[in-house]
């Protein structure tokens, strides 16, 4: 099965969250069940400069005339074979690949981004001649209007099966209706049953509404958005289309994600010999300038800080932390609101609470390797990796019950320890009182060492690889082209 996977990032060579990281490890995973897989990436520097034995694929006219080259290669970190748009009007740029150095959207995000469905829609209709996919496999709104694209091409007797996945339905790529002009599709499709969104165009919809089917990265996520609570006015439409919707619950590349291999951390461990894990804690807190405390519980944040990550809960839950005894370590990059107020915490109590504003993977490493405790209290979580992480490296997780952090974590309650499946701290309802109650499980748990272990050696031990989420794919690719 030829599969062509369509994302604006991947993981390691550009990355601004989860999505990169499955972007990365996908291809891979499902190469190992017998798939064939390429990937299309827009020309960021970062991409471009992996770039091996390119050549000139083709040079093509956008829809709104300006002039580009579609480069084929191989991507040498991930030894992956890539079609790369060479553009550097649209992609060579200062700051994130969404956002200028002040953090506000490039004005033609609707060209950048277009560009991408339109060159793999290109390329799923004869683009290569040597290679022709059969499933066209695009992730979130920045490649939303792929499907878009290959509906309205002219016929064809090639026959491609789309698949969207949707990774937060939140960001949803909504654009002025002035921008549908510029995209090169007919006027049909600026309708209720295309992509506009209340009087605007909305990629995430085009993928929505135009795929043969869309995946989600958690089974709890894809009940959750057929509601008007998660839906973000969306759940009518992926009500209508639920028979075509399923969650397949998102991985952790255990290639990057191992606390025995991690070059990052201070000493490696395992779950048979865990001496390493406590002298990356020492070595952190000892680099941070908090109190270097063996006893003292270590929880760690890394994350958007966003209200949607429930960043606000854990500033209100802080005192409560530090008044028995624990410390927090906090890296991210958000709202401002929230990095002055996290930064002002750790003014005021340097021993115990460290916050570093920014981005930094090896950082985040260490933070799993060192922390007790992974704090992961969204309001909504489509899957999370954060949590995933954290059972790898032994640092329990503290969630709220949605999404795929439901899916993955399960509470620390009596029954749950009898029978031998808890592996972290649970709070259903989303608000103050609820997260200080699991917090107050964690410390309880923390103090009885024997079971804390015992707790910790089987999250370190559940198999969150990628092989059975890469065989739901490549079933669900053969299930669409058959």
């Amino acid at each position: 099965m030829n599969v062509l996977q369509v994302s604006a990032e991947i993981f390691p060579l550009l990355k601004t969250g989860g999505l990169a990281d499955i972007a990365g490890a996908l291809p891979a995973a499902l190469q190992s069940v017998g798939c064939q897989v390429r990937v299309v990436l827009p020309g960021f520097p970062a991409i471009l400069a992996d770039l091996a034995d390119s050549w000139i694929l083709a040079e093509l006219t956008a829809p709104w005339g300006e002039r580009l080259q579609v480069r084929q290669g191989r991507l040498r970190t991930l030894n992956l074979d890539a079609y790369i748009i060479d553009l550097p009007h649209l992609y060579a740029r200062a700051g994130s690949p969404y956002e200028d150095a002040w953090r506000q959207p490039y004005a033609d995000n609707h060209r950048r981004f277009a560009l991408l469905s339109w060159v793999a829609a290109q390329l799923a209709h004869g683009l290569d001649p040597h290679w022709q996919p059969q499933v066209v496999h695009s992730h979130d709104w920045h490649a939303g209007l792929t499907s878009a694209y290959m509906a309205f091409m002219p016929h064809s007797s090639l026959r491609v099966a789309t698949v969207f996945t949707i990774h937060n339905l939140a960001y949803q790529g909504v654009f002025s209706p002035a921008c549908f002009y510029e995209l090169g599709l007919p006027h049909e499709a600026f309708a209720v049953n295309g992509v506009e969104f209340y009087g605007q165009v909305s990629f995430m919809k085009a993928g929505l509404y135009y795929a043969d089917h869309i995946t989600t990265v958690s089974p709890t996520y894809a009940r959750e958005i057929q509601t008007p609570q998660q839906g973000c006015g969306f759940d009518g439409l992926l009500r209508t289309r639920s028979r075509a919707l399923s969650g397949i619950l998102n991985a952790v590349d255990d290639a990057v994600w191992n606390p025995a291999t991690d070059h990052h951390l201070t000493s490696p461990y395992d779950v048979q010999d865990m001496t390493g894990k406590a002298l990356c804690k020492a070595a952190l807190q000892q680099e941070l300038g908090l109190t270097v405390q063996a006893d003292a519980p270590l929880f760690g944040v890394v994350s958007r800080l966003t209200d949607q990550k429930g960043l606000h809960l854990v500033l209100g839950a802080l005192d409560a932390i530090l008044a028995r005894g624990g410390q927090l370590v906090l890296l991210g990059t958000g709202e401002a609101h929230l990095e002055a107020l996290f930064k002002a915490r750790a003014a005021q109590h340097s021993h115990a609470v460290s916050v570093r504003i920014g981005y930094d993977e090896a950082y985040a490493h260490r933070i799993f390797s060192a922390t007790d405790v992974t704090l992961v209290p969204s309001q909504f979580e489509p899957c999370g990796l954060t949590q995933m992480y954290g059972l790898k490296y032994g640092s329990l997780p503290l969630v709220h019950r949605v999404g795929g952090l439901a899916d993955t974590v399960v509470d620390c309650s009596l029954e749950n320890m009898a029978e031998g499946r808890a592996n972290g701290f649970v709070f259903d309802d989303f608000n103050l009182q609820a997260l200080e109650r699991a917090m107050a499980r964690a410390f309880a748990l923390y103090a009885r060492k024997s079971e804390w272990k015992k707790v910790r050696a089987f999250g370190m031990r559940q198999d969150l690889g990628w092989q059975s989420a890469a065989r739901l794919y490549a079933a669900l690719y053969q299930h669409l082209y058959a």
